[in-house]
């Protein structure tokens, strides 16, 4: 049987990143007011935990994005599906990823995504050619390496 997972991407600032991905991907934000109100009703979570972001709730030192089109859990806000996950760390990036995602946008599209990516936040890092695989080398807004491929 096939483990489900999610990718876990430590960041500093969660809802910037979450918003990021989201549009990069076709994703959508996860909500998870539900789920906050219903524990803060019960008293297992505290408000300092949360934060406002988009007129609701949410977590205040995690996000995540999830696959529109995948299940999910209408109480918990959570998919059921891919997810990409936000966790506030203290210290900064530092190092290249030892771990990136690489978009696959097709040939005739990867330029303009790259060009939208960069109107989000992302900074283009270089271009690559080789053995017929073309990709843009990028960078999401705290710094995460990914690829934008043809």
């Amino acid at each position: 049987m096939a483990v489900p997972f999610k990718i876990c991407i430590d960041c500093t600032d969660p809802h910037r990143l979450a918003d990021f991905w989201a549009a990069a991907m076709g994703y959508e934000v996860e909500d998870h007011s539900a789920l906050i109100a219903m524990l803060l009703e019960q008293g297992v979570v505290t408000e300092d935990l949360t934060v406002e972001v988009h007129g609701r709730k949410g977590w205040k030192t995690a996000a995540a994005v999830r696959d529109p089109d995948a299940p999910f859990d209408p109480v918990r806000g959570t998919g059921k599906g891919m997810r990409l996950l936000f966790q506030v760390v203290p210290e900064p990036k530092t190092v290249k990823n030892r771990l990136h995602l690489d978009l696959h946008y097709g040939p005739d599209n990867y330029e303009a995504e790259a060009d939208r990516l960069e109107s989000l936040g992302a900074t283009r890092l270089g271009a690559y050619d080789e053995d017929g695989a073309k990709w843009i080398l990028m960078a999401d807004p705290e710094g995460n390496e990914f690829c934008c491929h043809a």
